[in-house]
């Protein structure tokens, strides 16, 4: 891909040139392009001659005469880096004001950027706050002000500061909104939801976690927001059957509900039951349900069980496309009946239910062969058996996990290897996975996440095979599957160029060789390398290569010192999360971090170089922080007013009384007593 900053310079290199050429579609084409774009391959740009250039003409007149749907199209075709766009934008006065005009996504890390950000970018459509630790009603005004009539979508997920005054500004002003996320904002109550109520066009409403909301809130959602198509009240432990039932009475447009953890009953159902277009139910946790609604509950267990009664309770809701049972007490018979009332899952989820076996899984995904996700997680009876009818019935299967399902072989994996080429996630962790398994399974081409921890038994001979097979793999998890060394970490750099996450903590044989390697993968943008035997050279090099780098995890990194967070702070501008614990990081290369603007989560524990007036420093210096996880003994030894201030920012404090450990427990012990606390 052509990049701007490319593109110029050859202009500038191109002396007495008479025609520029943009070939704008000849490369693959942006998968949402603006609708502007037209059928036109080229775009040329002509000046009158050498000559006329030579007496005088202004060769910034070149980059002027292109038009806005021109640039439009560049713009449409630069790569996710924003580098690409602010050079683009630097280029001239009209670059600069299309960039302006054409950014429709907008994440900032601060609200206090936000009046900056909003005179700069007047359209656009997607608004993301929930980086910013506190989000004061002024700042929604301004929003409101300033996006009245482009703005679409609002997220304030995990921001604070703001009350029912910020919401009614953004709902009232904003005609054209359509989607609010809200979850986690505690303290918002019913004017809150009142003032939400006002947004007559809302189709996407989060309320995740928004404990104080009560029945009065939601009914005034339910009849202010009729085309409301999908709405999340997990958590909501405020409302009841009654403000279930007004929602289901009036937003007859619902096709996605999320009810988990709420406290209803049976009583608000037949209300559900009755919306046209749902597809998709949560009713994770609601223990109050039983065999008159859609679940039963045994009277001595909290344990939500799917019986046939259930099952014949899904034959009213025909059209679901996902059902999601986690942790349930499944029957086989349950199962069956289920399979025979819904016409065609798209997903199933039967993640941690007991009572699944190979009859009543086998007996689902054959009547469903039309299923692109199964979540069977922790579902320890299934055995080859499943697997054998999973594939040959679900070969458009593109996303299948199955942690922890200890019976099946490698013939189960070799199956899937062979017949689902379509899978582009897969989790095997902790599975009695091997080489072979890999060698198979590396036949699913299209694979973009695998994730393979905890599996003892695989090597760098398996991990060869995947490099080969998958190279469009993006994510991989190799948490304590200590057969892995850098060989094999050094085949997946090769063969995979597009990894973007990758977890090898607690493999004890990776050293810097492989972060050598990896530093080749310019899109990584999460490193877990805790429990490793790497060093500050190893994590200069990532720095210096991954320049996309947010998450980095490097606990018990004992040979990463200032000198790794030295050039960490210089390269690594996009970090946001960082895990230090362990280290051997002191005061002077903690506050190197404080130089980057986007660091919002720290957790240090036992590094025994830090001191309570380097961790007063970084904390005051970081302005953008939302999480600090320190150990207990460092709290009174912080200013008081320090952590205030801190806190009014947004941040939150997480202490933690962890005794210091330094041996690494071995990963054939630590999985015993990881399997011991699931029985």
């Amino acid at each position: 891909m052509v990049k701007s900053r490319d593109l110029c310079r050859g202009i500038d290199r191109s002396d007495g040139f008479a025609t520029l050429t943009l070939d704008l579609f000849s490369g693959s084409p942006n998968p949402n392009p603006c609708s502007y774009s037209r059928s036109a391959k080229r775009v040329r740009v002509s000046c009158a001659s050498p000559a006329a250039a030579a007496a005088g003409e202004n060769r910034s007149n070149l980059f002027d005469s292109l038009s806005e749907e021109v640039l439009f199209l560049i713009l449409d075709r630069l790569e996710s880096d924003p580098l690409d766009k602010k050079s683009f934008s630097l280029v001239c006065r009209s670059f600069y004001a299309a960039e302006s005009r054409h950014r429709r996504a907008l994440t900032p890390l601060r609200s206090g950027l936000l009046p900056a950000a909003l005179a700069r970018y007047p359209s656009v459509s997607r608004l993301d706050l929930s980086l910013c630790p506190s989000v004061t009603d002024a700042a929604l005004a301004s929003v409101g002000g300033a996006l009245r009539s482009s703005l679409r979508s609002i997220n304030l997920s995990r921001s604070r500061g703001f009350s029912y005054a910020g919401i009614e500004s953004i709902a009232v002003n904003c005609a054209a909104l359509v989607e609010i996320n809200l979850s986690n904002a505690t303290d918002l109550s019913d004017a809150a939801a009142a003032a939400i109520g006002r947004a007559r066009n809302l189709e996407k409403l989060w309320l995740a976690r928004c404990k104080m909301v009560t029945d009065m809130g939601i009914g005034c959602i339910a009849v202010g927001c009729q085309k409301l198509r999908l709405l999340c009240l997990k958590w909501c432990l405020g409302i009841s059957d009654l403000g279930v039932g007004l929602v289901a009475v009036k937003c007859k447009r619902l096709r996605s509900l999320d009810l988990s953890f709420v406290p209803i009953t049976e009583k608000c159902l037949p209300a559900v039951l009755q919306l046209p277009h749902l597809e998709d139910l949560a009713l994770v946790g609601c223990l109050s349900i039983d065999d008159e609604g859609l679940m039963s509950v045994k009277q001595e267990s909290k344990s939500l069980q799917v019986t046939h009664s259930l099952a014949s309770s899904l034959q009213k809701l025909c059209n679901l496309q996902s059902i999601k049972l986690d942790g349930c007490e499944v029957t086989t018979s349950g199962l069956k009946t289920m399979a025979n009332s819904c016409r065609s899952l798209g997903e199933l989820s039967l993640s941690k239910c007991s009572g699944v076996t190979d009859e009543g899984l086998s007996f689902i995904v054959t009547k469903h062969k039309g299923l692109g996700k199964l979540d069977v997680t922790c579902c320890r009876n299934i055995t080859d058996l499943s697997l054998a009818s999973i594939t040959s019935s679900c070969t458009s299967l593109a996303n299948l996990s199955m942690e922890s399902c200890i019976l099946v072989s490698r013939e189960g994996f070799r199956l899937i290897g062979q017949r689902c080429h379509l899978l582009e996630e897969l989790d095997l962790t902790d599975n009695d996975l091997d080489d072979e398994g890999l060698r198979a399974i590396s036949g699913c081409h299209n694979l973009c996440v695998l994730k393979i921890g905890i599996c003892l038994k695989i090597s760098d001979e398996g991990l060869i095979h995947v490099a080969k097979g998958c190279p469009n793999l993006q994510e991989l998890d190799l948490y304590r599957s200590v057969g892995i060394t850098d060989i094999g970490v050094m085949a997946i750099a090769r063969g995979c160029p597009l990894l973007q996450i990758i977890n090898l903590s607690y493999c004890t044989e990776v050293t810097d060789h492989s972060l050598r390697s990896l530093s080749k993968c310019s899109n990584l943008n999460t490193l877990e390398i805790r429990g490793c035997q790497v060093s500050s050279s190893g994590l200069a090099i990532i720095a210096v290569g991954c320049r996309k780098l947010t998450k980095l995890d490097i606990k018990k990194c004992y040979y990463v010192d200032d000198a790794g967070m030295l050039l960490l702070a210089r390269f690594s501008q996009n970090l946001r999360q960082i895990n230090l614990s362990y280290c051997s990081v002191t005061d002077v290369g903690l506050l190197a971090l404080a130089s980057v603007s986007c660091l919002q989560n720290m957790t240090i524990l036992h590094s025994g170089g830090l001191t309570s007036n380097g961790l007063a420093a970084i904390l005051v210096a970081c302005g953008g922080l939302t999480k600090v996880k320190l150990h207990s003994s460092f709290k009174p030894l912080i200013p008081k007013p320090i952590l205030e201030h801190v806190e009014a920012r947004g941040c939150v404090f997480q202490w933690r009384d962890k005794p210091f450990q330094v041996e690494l427990e071995p990963s054939e012990v630590w999985k015993q007593q990881s399997q011991e606390m699931h029985v």
